[in-house]
């Protein structure tokens, strides 16, 4: 028997655990079909609300780059330079959703194997906007949708009550989560933000309110640089500014960190991993420290906005690595690199009598101390 790329992950079937996220490619149907036929086991819609969205005026999302001949990172093309992460400051879909609900039922009727996940966002400030959660959980799960992502996470949101905002709040969280519960006859998964200090409390009240899943990590609050020669941040309207959210390869290293307190606090929960992902070599650090499926946006983005490329980098990477190591499937080796993140007062020194974990020596080598 060959090895097998298919995982159930929160109840659902997924050909291969690799999922289109969150984001622009993921804003019309056709994207999402084509998405489909490249070969993706998941997509998840971009973000659905209630509300009127409206992006700013010219470009939504740049790429950062670095050179080896330089130690400056800039948006501006140049060359011999390498993608070091991207930018984007585009608010969620600005489609309705009435746009939304026929494009659902079409895109899941034309791919019923498939797992179409569909992101949703409301506010927090009031009865109403709680009740907006259900409303876009109804319509979008009635039209076929195999999950909801509840957005709690988009770090640039002009509202209060919106976004990674709400995703700070452990009460609130808990909240939404289980409003959405309580109508939703699909699993939910609460995609949270990285922006707060300890992301195992922010996902206790996900789920405590009923969460099937996490997600993380959505992008980091971030700014763009500024150009030295201007004088002027690389992006920008009418020279003014707005932080915006950092993803791509820069942040593997940051989001592993994230998904790693979130599996070591909840190793029996289910968990996607997003953040720097482009080939399998890096989606096998969120599989190896316990993630059940794993989400793709930058590269994506990269290679004709939907990765065609990208997938099929990782579902090869994946059977290579598999066969290799004499895997059969996903939960042979999913989380076995989990318990080797530890405190660091559990490394290893060269002389362990030596180290008080910085803390003043006591007793007796207080005393051994203070005689040399």
């Amino acid at each position: 028997m060959g090895v097998d790329l298919a995982t159930t992950f929160t109840g659902l079937r997924f050909e291969n655990p690799f999922l289109l996220s969150s984001a622009p490619p993921t804003e019309s149907d056709t994207n999402i079909m084509r998405a489909f036929d490249a070969g993706w086991g998941g997509v998840v819609t971009k973000t659905i609300g209630l509300h009127p969205v409206v992006n700013v005026d010219g470009p939504k999302t740049k790429f950062l780059r670095a050179a080896t001949e330089s130690a400056r990172l800039s948006m501006q093309k140049r060359p011999g330079t390498v993608l070091h992460s991207s930018w984007n400051w585009e608010l969620i879909s600005d489609k309705t959703l009435d746009w939304w609900i026929p494009r659902i039922a079409r895109i899941k009727k034309a791919y019923q194997n498939r797992v179409l996940v569909a992101s949703i966002m409301a506010g927090s400030g009031s009865d109403q906007e709680l009740a907006n959660w259900q409303t876009l959980a109804k319509a979008c799960q009635d039209e076929g949708a195999d999950a909801l992502e509840l957005n709690l996470s988009c770090p640039h949101m002009d509202r209060k009550d919106m976004g990674s905002n709400i995703g700070k709040d452990e009460e609130l969280i808990s909240v939404v989560t289980e409003i959405v519960k309580q109508v939703a006859r699909i699993p939910v998964w609460a995609k949270l933000t990285p922006s707060t200090t300890d992301i195992v409390v922010e996902a206790r009240g996900a789920f405590i309110g009923g969460a099937d899943a996490i997600v993380s990590s959505n992008t980091f609050p971030s700014l763009p640089p500024i150009d030295p020669e201007t004088l002027e941040f690389e992006m920008n309207v009418d020279g003014l500014v707005s932080s915006g959210g950092l993803g791509g390869p820069a942040i593997l290293p940051l989001s592993m960190a994230k998904m790693s307190q979130l599996t070591q606090g909840f190793p029996d929960k289910s968990f996607s991993g997003i953040g720097g992902v482009a080939d399998f070599t890096q989606a096998l650090n969120y599989f190896l420290l316990g993630c059940g499926t794993v989400q793709v946006c930058t590269a994506a983005m990269l290679d004709h906005a939907i990765g065609p490329n990208v997938i099929k980098a990782l579902t090869s990477g994946m059977r290579e690595t598999m066969e290799r190591q004499g895997w059969k499937t996903l939960e042979d080796f999913r989380g076995i690199r989990r318990d080797r993140v530890v405190t660091h007062s559990k490394i290893r020194r060269p002389e362990a009598k030596d180290y008080h974990g910085g803390h003043e020596a006591e007793g007796y080598a207080a005393s051994e101390t203070a005689a040399r």
